[in-house]
């Protein structure tokens, strides 16, 4: 009868650092822990087995690698908290309205939704009681264990349940897949998991309900209307408090709001997506387009301007209507004398009309590199929920370039390009940007081949540039693979805004060439370029970023002479007349308002500096100066503050 253990079969874990240890087949990565040491045990989360994440209680049945999860853990731990307070949040609506059927909770950047079918609304008095019972069953503590079942099995456990969603989601699980069933306590879902060990391992103070909404079933507008709660998770107290934090400044700093105390813009219903620029905001768009114009003048760009509405045939030969007609503005036009309706678009991207333009007469390789820029205003159908201010709209202005090269010159060419970009965007006020590499996309023009070329030319080019890049893979545009340059603003968040993209294929279909040097005819490469991506989007961030308090060469009014009594006035608009002479944006302000009441009103305006004038100033021809954000003064003779003025207001 002897020693039993002797017959048991023996696998090999191995372990991250490359040590191994010999366990019996079955045991699950908790056990492991548990052999490692006591305080692993306490802290384990998740585990890694052969590299797919999984639950700590799932038996390992052959020799594998392993690796243990901890809190430490950032990535793995925000995904296992996010996706248990999903399931936590239904079982509490469902424990507090038993009616309510559950459908899916995915987890999604920062948080968690989970959508209910329930037939009275919930309210955002709703929430707190949510939360109340969620805290309740993470004190529970209760152990999270999974099941596999036959999938006959769990359409009847759903059925009987009447959960129906249920049903659907498991018709819609690939017949290869497991049907993983979930539990914590009494509570169950359908779920692919992995799940932490027991509800207690979320922190109670962690996560915040924070807004609902509708959402139909499977995102389609045939389905029924549910409701969605979104949630926010973090590892600990001190993060989710961060968050909160940055949602505030995020909110101070909205782009929306800014824009409607500094009279911009706005936008109305009868033009989803487009803008109504107002004498202030154009005044910045007008600004910063100068600016651009000059930056791109001196860097040997040439600047042109192309038609608004183009042929379909156009977009068919350059690939864009295959690939992107979903995006287009279809305008159709019943010519006369045709026998069928002309099919045009409106452009969504200038790129098919530079070519045109650069084929017009013949080029030789002495004209290459070739820089074509355009202020061009493109359409693009964004979809209503997608839309948000000026940052993404349907009707916008790109700071689009094309430059036409060889192939020996893409390095060049893209130094060049990263140089100017710097340059630019440290005048705006970003010194730091990072680079993403955007490899091919499964839907895409050209050979394997062409593309391979097309990427590494890039890859080269850039790190020849002496630009650290990280991957982004399968996020290039169709026609080639490209570089994104991402901006991060004052409170951490990233912009995407800037683009370099290598194009063999274009050139190729719209049949573009030069003469080489051998008189013989070949195709140039094109490199597409943008370095504010549009306007529109640009102008936003930079609202953002600076909390409207724009530079003063960019703000739309520079300077207010407000007086302080009417005795003042004469003096004040002569002031006034002074600055508009040296080409200074002022505003004169005589109104019959005190002071102080004129300071409020121009700071939540955002102008930058305001000259206060009295009786005082105007015996001592002098100026009683205060800046924006500022609440001490300073008085000076107005011809020193104009000096002063003239050079703070020069764009750089």
């Amino acid at each position: 009868m002897g020693n039993s253990s002797k017959n048991l079969e023996m696998i090999s874990i191995t372990f991250p650092d490359g040590s191994k240890r010999e366990f019996e087949k079955g045991v699950s990565g908790l056990k492991v822990a548990e052999n490692i040491s006591s305080s692993l045990k306490k802290a384990a989360i998740a585990c890694s087995i052969d590299g797919v994440l999984s639950d700590l209680t799932l038996q390992i049945d052959k020799s594998s690698k392993l690796e243990i999860h901890t809190n430490k853990d950032q990535t793995i731990a925000l995904e296992l908290i996010r996706h248990d307070c999903a399931h936590i949040m239904a079982r509490a609506v469902q424990e507090i309205w038993p009616d309510t059927r559950v459908t899916i909770g995915p987890v999604i950047e920062n948080g968690w939704y989970y959508d209910f079918d329930r037939e009275e609304p919930f309210t955002p008095e709703d929430l707190i009681v949510i939360e109340k019972k969620m805290k309740e069953i993470i004190n529970l503590r209760d152990p999270v264990k999974t099941e596999v079942w036959a999938r006959t099995d769990a359409i009847d456990f759903y059925q009987n349940k009447d959960e129906q969603y249920k049903v659907q989601l498991i018709n819609d699980i690939p017949a290869e897949q497991d049907i993983r069933m979930y539990w914590h306590g009494y509570w169950q879902d359908l779920c692919r998991g992995p799940h932490l060990l027991h509800t207690g391992q979320i922190p109670g103070d962690c996560f915040k309900l924070m807004s609902i909404a509708g959402a139909y079933w499977k995102g389609d507008s045939a389905n029924k209307m549910l409701q969605r709660i979104y949630g926010v998770a973090f590892r600990n107290k001190d993060e989710l408090k961060n968050y909160l934090h940055f949602l505030e400044e995020a909110k101070k700093r909205d782009h929306r709001k800014i824009g409607k105390d500094m009279e911009l813009f706005h936008m109305q219903e009868e033009a989803p997506g487009m803008i109504f620029w107002h004498p202030n905001g154009w005044k910045i768009y007008q600004v910063l387009q100068n600016y651009m114009q000059k930056e791109l003048e001196k860097s040997g760009y040439v600047e042109v301007k192309t038609p608004q509405v183009v042929d379909r045939k156009l977009w068919e030969q350059s690939g864009h209507w295959d690939k992107y007609q979903e995006h287009m503005f279809i305008v159709e036009v019943d010519e006369e004398g045709a026998r069928e309706k002309r099919v045009n678009a409106l452009k969504p991207m200038n790129c098919p009309c530079h070519v045109q333009i650069y084929n017009q007469g013949v080029k030789s390789y002495r004209d290459l590199p070739f820089r074509m820029a355009e202020f061009g205003s493109c359409h693009r159908y964004e979809p209503s929920g997608a839309m948000h201010g000026i940052m993404r709209v349907r009707g916008f202005v790109q700071d689009d370039a094309h430059i036409f090269c060889t192939e020996a010159q893409i390095e060049s060419e893209t130094k060049k390009f990263i140089d100017l970009l710097a340059k630019i965007y440290s005048d705006l006020g970003f010194k730091n940007f990072k680079i993403k590499f955007s490899d091919r996309p499964i839907k895409r023009s050209g050979s394997d081949e062409i593309w391979k070329k097309a990427e590494d030319a890039l890859k080269n080019a850039t790190t020849s540039a002496g630009a650290a890049f990280d991957l982004n893979p399968g996020e290039g545009a169709f026609y080639g693979p490209k570089l994104e340059f991402v901006l991060t603003d004052a409170i951490g968040r990233d912009w995407q805004c800037g683009t370099l993209q290598v194009d063999f294929v274009l050139p190729e279909r719209l049949k573009a060439a030069y003469v080489g040097q051998d008189g013989n005819k070949r195709r140039p490469v094109m490199l597409h370029r943008a370095i504010l991506g549009s306007f529109e989007r640009f102008i936003g961030i930079l609202i953002e970023e600076n909390s409207g308090n724009l530079p003063l060469w960019m703000a739309p009014v520079q300077i207010v002479i407000a007086s302080v009594v009417s005795g003042a006035n004469d003096y004040a608009k002569d002031l006034c007349q002074k600055l508009s002479e040296k080409n200074i944006r002022v505003q004169l302000d005589i109104k019959n308002e005190k002071i102080n009441y004129k300071i409020r009103e121009h700071s939540l305006k955002k102008v930058p500096v305001i000259f206060a004038v009295g009786l005082r100033e105007v015996e001592n021809q002098t100026v009683t100066i205060r800046k924006l954000g500022s609440n001490s003064t300073q008085t000076k003779l107005f011809t020193d503050a104009l000096s002063d003025l003239i050079d703070l207001c020069k764009v750089p």
